[in-house]
Order: structure tokens, then sequence, then C-alpha cells
């Protein structure tokens, strides 16, 4: 029985799944060099030939450029402001206290994973990272599992169970190529064993955290993904590949982490009543050390706002300062959840809180973030030409990475 045609609407836009099964991936932290170089050194001759029968470009990742952000994004179509997922961490305004943003809570809105389901596709969502199962699998009728947890998956708590047997491999280390590699071999055998036919593979930046693009290491890994997308494309299954963010080297000449630490600074300037939120942190230290170029910074009534956000500017590094306001209409993202200023680095510049708290021990052999505006632009490809209704939006340069499922249904 062919996949379902049925048409459904979710968070205000219309998608028409072919009768052929589809699957997004999200390559996580995947700037598009690490696919050029790749590419102009013959080790992805499958994305080649994705790119040769389809479409090629770069969109624009929603801000902050993190991942809970842009994967929500991505599974419900809409910016920030929509989802109200504004960082992988958030100092809770009813609360008052610090929270991950890791519970299908925190979405405020439907996900086109749980309407497609409800519509007849058999939908699977698999992740490398356990942080994001809840997130994105909201109301989701149908597969939902990580790599990071895949041997303790089953049938009642997530739409499967005997993981490692169906894939073919163990539970891999998330700190490893290997736990993107299992997303991808897992969608595979979900699609060959009739299982899923709508799929949303997020892998994990942990090789783009750690390797630059020509790097050997990195040539491996991408090599690697080549196959496994390769498999997909043999089995017929439309394929549309974006990321969540770009990537960046954080470093000084000396090979030292490029950090400003927000809350010393302005706190040696103008006193304890000033809160710095690094929303990049997240159960990976290993990755970043909490280390991104976005902060929020979050003030004491008595201390101006105006006045904190001139000496910011006046700091060698920082590229944009924003109240509250402003950075929730410029940046899209939800008032009620973000800081009374927003500020974003330099590409090779990343903002902490105090040196206390972040362990640079984690990131001793070089560190590479994202979070701001330089890691802002991802690659957009499609296994299918370009429908007409993307052609004008792509050339006008107006291509969200979260307008990619609607992209791959051909509407």
């Amino acid at each position: 029985m062919p996949p379902s045609t049925q048409e459904f609407s979710v968070n205000g836009r219309i998608y028409r799944p072919p009768a052929r099964p589809l699957g997004v991936i999200c390559i996580d932290g995947c700037e598009d060099e690490y696919l050029t170089v790749s590419l102009e050194r013959g080790k992805m001759p499958n994305l080649s030939r994705m790119i040769s029968n389809g479409f090629r470009g770069l969109a624009k990742a929603a801000l902050p450029s993190f991942t809970n952000v842009n994967n929500a994004c991505i599974v419900t179509g809409v910016p920030p402001s929509v989802t109200g997922i504004c960082g992988n961490f958030f100092l809770n305004p009813e609360t008052g206290e610090e929270e991950m943003m890791n519970s299908s809570s925190y979405l405020r809105c439907e996900t086109i994973l749980a309407e497609a389901a409800r519509s007849g596709r058999k939908v699977a969502m698999v992740t490398a990272k356990e942080k994001l199962l809840s997130l994105l699998g909201k109301n989701l009728e149908g597969i939902a599992f990580s790599a990071e947890r895949a041997h303790e998956a089953s049938e009642a708590t997530h739409g499967i169970g005997g993981l490692e047997q169906l894939v073919g491999y163990p539970t891999p280390n998330i700190y490893s190529g290997e736990a993107s590699l299992y997303v991808l071999r897992a969608g595979t055998a979900l699609v060959k064993t009739g299982k899923s036919d709508f799929l949303y593979l997020s892998l994990t930046d942990y090789m783009q955290h750690k390797y630059e693009p020509s790097n050997p290491a990195s040539l491996d890994f991408y090599k690697s993904i080549d196959i496994e997308i390769g498999e997909l494309l043999d089995l017929g299954v439309i394929l549309g590949v974006t990321a969540d963010h770009g990537m960046n080297s954080k470093q000084t000449a000396d090979g030292e982490p490029n950090v400003l630490y927000m809350e010393t600074i302005l706190q040696k300037k103008f006193g304890k009543g000033i809160r710095v939120i690094c929303p990049i942190t997240d159960p990976y230290v290993r990755h970043h050390a909490s280390l991104g170029s976005y902060v929020e910074i979050y003030l004491h009534p008595s201390i101006s706002a105006l006045e904190v956000a001139k000496a910011i500017r006046q700091l060698k590094g920082v590229t944009e300062v924003y109240d509250r306001p402003t950075a929730a209409e410029k940046l899209q993202l939800p008032v009620d959840r973000i800081g009374h200023l927003i500020v974003l680095s330099d590409q090779g510049v990343v903002l902490g809180r105090n040196p206390s708290d972040h362990d640079l021990s984690q990131v001793q052999e070089g560190l590479r973030s994202h979070g701001g505006r330089f890691e802002e632009t991802v690659p957009l490809l499609l296994s299918e030409p370009l429908p007409k209704t993307a052609q004008k939006r792509f050339s006008q340069g107006k291509v969200r990475n979260f307008d990619i499922f609607e992209i791959v249904c051909g509407t």
C-alpha cells in the first residue's frame, strides 16, 4: 500500500506529501564548507548524485543558532516566536529558575510530525541526542527514539523495540560520529522494513565541534554519512538535507578559547544586579563547555539597560546588542522568554558567564562552537528538482531551514 497523500495543515502551512517515502535529515552543526570540501575530494558520491538530480542551496537558520531552537523550528515550520523555544537553556519567567528547554511542555505549537501521523503517514523521528526526544515528539503517534538510548526503546514507550537487532549496530556513544551514523542507519532500516514512510533524522554535532572540514576525521565521517544517504536514495526516499546551525573555530591565535566572560565584565562595572544566561548550555558539555556566540542579560531594575548596552557595544568581539522588544522583533523570538538584553559575538568569539562556570578542560583539543550570526547560514539540499513554489524564495534569499518539510512535500 503506497504512503498516504492526504493533505494536512499545521501552524498555518499546508503540506501535500507525495505517494513515496520521504525524509528530512538535519546534519547537526553542518557548516556548508563540510559538504564542499568532502564533495571536492570525492568523499560524497551519493550526495553528488543527489545534487545532480535535485538541488543544492543555502538557507537561513533561526537565531540563536542552537540545536533545540532550530530542531523545534524544523519540525514545526515556524520561527522561535511561535515555537517558544529560544535556547537549549533559559531563565523560566514563571519560576525564576534556570531550566533546560528539553520537554514538550515548552513547545507552544503542534509539529509537522504529529500532524503527518494523524493524516495517515507512518512517522518516525530519530534523534542522536536524548535531549530532543520529548521536545520533538510532542503528541506524536508513531516511532520516536534517540540513538543515545536506543537500547532502552520499547514498543510501549517509543513505538518500537529491539532496535539494536533491527539496525544491526549496538547503541553508540553519544560523544562519537557513530551516534549520527546510527540515526541514519535506523532511518534506512525503518523504511526497508515498512515501519516508516515519513522520517525526521536529527544527527549530533560532536564531530563538527571537534574537527574542521578538511580534517581527515571529518572527511571520513562525511564519507560514512554519504554511504547512508545512498542507502536511503536507493530505497526511493525523497530526501531533504539541512542543518540546525553552522560551526566556527572560537580560539585565539595561540589556540586558547576566545571568551568574553560577560557576567564578570559587567558586574565589575555595574555591580551584582546582573545575571547572564548562556542558552547554549545543555548536557553535552564536551561539545562546547557551554560557550556560544549568543547570551542573554538580565538586569536588576536599578540598572540602566541603555548604559549596560552601551558598555557592551564597546567590547571588542561583540557584534550585536538588542533590548528585549527589538530582539523579539528582529530575531523572531518569544518576548516573554528572553533577557532584557541579547548579545551576539563575532565569528571567532564566544560569550560566557564567569570563568568558574565553564570547564575549559572539556574543550582542551580546541573550541569550535556556534550560536550567533556567523553560524546562521546553512546548507539545504533536495533529491528532487526544486519546486517552483520555492524557486522564487531562493532567488530572493528568503528560504529558511524550517521550510524544508514544505519543500520536500513539493508544496
